[in-house]
């Protein structure tokens, strides 16, 4: 089979995703790799704590699945979720100690994983295909404001 480059890339990034899922999925049984996702932009923010539409929007995801995911992880002790007190229609998520300790704990496992995940790229690769991620990024960016009028999923 002979694929160009560009078509090859574009069908890889969604079979990667979904295989990257499935293994993500099996480190433990108690949360996804979505939800490790979720927990994760908003332990990077500032003030460790998002609201539903900026998670949603960073991670590229509807504003109903993060808020599904929030509840469970509000649940499990990972999330707490509460009203913006600026503007009582939005809910901010922050992350909780128990998360922290958590997280803490299972350092080593990701950092396992990742390792074993990107085994084999060298620095160069990994600054090619970050530098190649980030332009994607803007183009998909770029084509939301072009073709969708944002990022709402509309």
């Amino acid at each position: 089979m002979n694929i160009p480059e560009r078509e090859y890339i574009f069908a890889s990034i969604f079979t990667l995703a979904n295989r990257v899922q499935k293994l993500g999925d099996k480190l433990e049984d108690y949360m996804t790799i979505k939800q490790w996702m979720l927990i994760a932009v908003i332990s990077k923010s500032e003030n460790q704590a998002l609201t539903v539409s900026e998670a949603a929007e960073i991670i590229g995801s509807s504003h109903q699945n993060i808020k599904k995911m929030a509840v469970i992880l509000e649940k499990q002790g990972f999330l707490t979720l509460t009203k913006h007190p600026q503007d009582r229609r939005a809910v901010v998520l922050s992350i909780t100690d128990y998360c922290r300790a958590y997280f803490a704990e299972r350092g080593a496992m990701e950092e396992a994983f990742l390792s074993d995940l990107f085994q084999g790229l060298d620095e160069e690769s990994m600054t090619g295909l970050f530098r190649g991620f980030l332009q994607l990024q803007t183009n998909i960016e770029r084509m939301e404001q072009q073709h969708l009028g944002g990022t709402d999923g509309k």
